[in-house]
């Protein structure tokens, strides 16, 4: 990989944080698509100790000799803000320092060593910033010399450096790994400094690897949240403020795994597959609906995994979670759309299946259980096929409500069918007894109400055998089916009860039509000539009598085959000599003074007592004329 040389002058002389510069360098060296694997290394000495030199060197950068903190150096408070925020962001310290410095009471290095043990304290968790001590212009003196000795003036600094409660026994190789280097002058021995530092070089690259310089580090902020994190840290130290870390990483995840998670919220909303979806659900059903919406959310989901993988668990899951959560928010309307289509086409489905069942002569409860399961399996099929992964959402109601419609149409069509049989059993019984009944009635004799209860019996009979068989196939309880074979027999008493109530309202109408034919006719139902042989009386008595039985026919409904004494009572009271020839008025022992027939119920009178005598009275008063006519031709 190539190496990328780019500076940026990171705070100003002022204190200000260069936010644009950061950001450009980040973007111009690809950092945020570091990940963990990077390393921030920061240098610390004495003025004019050689930094810019060794760093050149070091890593191949282009520092001209400082002058930015120029009237500054003596500035305490700065050192130790700069010190703090070194230590902070860096994994790898340089402590930059001379040679004839080890061992020497007022040794340049001290006073800024002190600074950053004591910065440290504040950090409250030890994150293993390794400390490498570079001594330039190493003397003849071999290193195994100068190391024990350097490591006795650290050792006495942080032993002299006053510590919180929290670190008071805290050993400094708890805070620091402590590596000690020593490379000759470059003044004076240039290729040999050069050959050092190229072997120094070595070490660097692989500095974060286990074993390697800051192998062990703890806490590292992942490239992409660099930026923020330098910026939130140099904020808390230039307020003054107790440096956190721990709270720190937790804050820079919150912070970048929020603006990741955005990120892919706003890319899924214009996700170009996921709008056409959402269009295209709207009209209609989408096929591969939950394998492509689990795709396309897998994509996005996985997109926010590597690029916030490397910030704190907990919170890069919780991020996480509400990024899932505002997702299936957006995509929940069109799961519940696509339900909706399944639905109402599976219900459609149904309807013309069961149509065609049903008219393919399939029994309806069977034509129902089948049709109904066959699609409901269905729904069952096609909704699995929309199930998106990331969500846990149940269809229990969706199916329930196409459950819920499948039940009501066939409910509906069940009335429908039971009422379309209801009126055919209605329809035949009304052909079937009609007429017959009327034709019985209208030749009132002895045998007619005998007649007409054979008639509705054999009727009824036939009539209630085939709608009892019709019903069977819709699989109804045994107490609904009965009430209907009740209701059908009803059906038919009604009928000949309506058609003798048609009959009986014209009864004067059809008894002078009698009287008429018979008096008129002889039994060869040839016209009767008047020539004077013929006994008018007693023709008269026998047309009148047979008149009197259609009244008494259709006097009462008796279709129980229960005894009255109807006909006998009109005879006696109508008919009888000395009834008629008396023609006396309604008296107290008068048998038709009275509205109601004994041995009858109301229910099934059709002309009462009374209204008979009037009856009787209009009809001899309107076929009087007749015999008069008659009795004339003979003269």
């Amino acid at each position: 990989m190539d190496k990328v040389c780019c500076s940026t002058h990171l705070i100003e002389g002022d204190g200000t944080f260069n936010v644009n510069g950061i950001e450009s360098f980040m973007k111009e060296v690809k950092l945020a698509e570091c990940g963990l694997s990077y390393a921030v290394v920061s240098i610390m000495g004495p003025q004019s100790s050689g930094k810019s030199t060794l760093l050149n060197h070091l890593f191949g950068t282009n520092f001209r000799e400082m002058d930015a903190f120029k009237g500054r150096h003596d500035d305490t408070a700065f050192e130790k803000q700069s010190a703090l925020f070194a230590l902070a962001v860096s994994d790898i310290v340089l402590i930059n320092m001379w040679c004839h410095d080890i061992g020497r009471e007022q040794a340049a290095n001290k006073p800024l060593l002190k600074t950053v043990f004591q910065v440290m304290m504040r950090l409250f968790s030890p994150r293993k910033t390794t400390l490498m001590f570079v001594i330039r212009d190493k003397t003849r003196t071999p290193l195994e010399n100068l190391e024990p000795v350097l490591r006795e003036d650290i050792q006495k600094i942080w032993d002299s450096v006053t510590k919180p409660q929290a670190h008071k026994e805290t050993p400094l190789s708890e805070f620091f790994n402590v590596e000690v280097v020593a490379l000759s002058s470059y003044e004076e021995k240039e290729e040999q400094f050069k050959e050092q530092v190229a072997s120094l070089r070595q070490r660097f690259f692989h500095s974060i690897a286990p074993g390697g310089l800051a192998g062990d580090r703890r806490g590292a902020v992942p490239a992409s949240g660099f930026s923020f994190s330098a910026q939130q840290i140099w904020k808390v130290i230039k307020d003054n403020r107790d440096l956190d870390l721990p709270a720190h990483k937790v804050m820079v995840a919150t912070v970048r795994c929020e603006e990741i998670a955005n990120e892919k919220l706003a890319s899924f909303v214009a996700n170009e597959e996921w709008c056409e979806f959402d269009a295209a659900i709207q009209t209609g059903p989408v096929s591969g609906f939950g394998k492509k919406l689990t795709s396309i959310l897998h994509t996005c989901l996985s997109e926010y995994d590597t690029e916030a993988t490397y910030f704190d668990d907990a919170v890069r899951t919780t991020k996480r979670k509400q990024l899932e959560e505002k997702l299936l928010q957006l995509v929940q309307p069109a799961y519940q759309s696509m339900l909706g289509h399944i639905r109402s086409g599976t219900l459609d489905k149904f309807k013309e299946a069961f149509a065609k069942a049903l008219n393919g002569g399939e029994g309806f409860s069977v034509a129902a259980h089948s049709c109904t399961k066959i699609f409901m399996t269905q729904f069952d099929e096609q909704s699995a096929d929309v199930v998106i992964q990331q969500a846990n959402w149940d269809s229990s109601k969706v199916r329930e409500k196409l459950r819920r419609d499948i039940d009501a149409h066939v409910a509906a069509v069940c009335a429908a069918k039971l009422s379309e049989l209801t009126n055919l059993y209605e329809k035949k019984l009304n052909d079937a007894l009609s007429g017959p009944v009327e034709a019985l009635l209208d030749g009132a004799g002895d045998d007619t109400w005998p007649a007409i209860r054979k008639l509705l019996r054999r009727e009824t009979e036939s009539a209630v055998s085939g709608f009892s068989v019709a019903l069977s196939s819709f699989d109804m309880d045994e107490q609904t089916t009965d009430k209907m074979l009740a209701s059908l027999e009803d059906y038919a008493r009604g009928v000949v009860e309506s058609k003798t109530k048609e009959e009986a309202a014209r009864v004067l109408i059809r008894m002078k039509d009698r009287f008429a034919t018979l008096f008129s006719q002889d039994s060869d139902s040839m016209p009767r000539v008047w020539t004077g042989k013929e006994d008018i009386r007693a023709i008269t008595m026998m047309a009148r009598s047979s008149s009197l039985k259609l009244l008494s026919v259709l006097a009462a409904i008796r279709l129980d085959d229960e005894a009255d004494n109807i006909e006998k009572t009109l005879a006696v009271a109508l008919v009888d000599n000395r009834s008629a020839l008396t023609n006396k008025s309604i008296t107290s022992d008068d048998p038709l003074a009275s509205s109601t027939w004994e041995e009858v119920s109301p229910s099934k009178t059709l002309i009462t007592p009374v209204q008979c005598k009037s009856l009787w009275r209009q009809f001899k008063s309107e076929t009087e004329y007749t015999v008069t006519q008659a009795i004339a031709a003979q003269a």
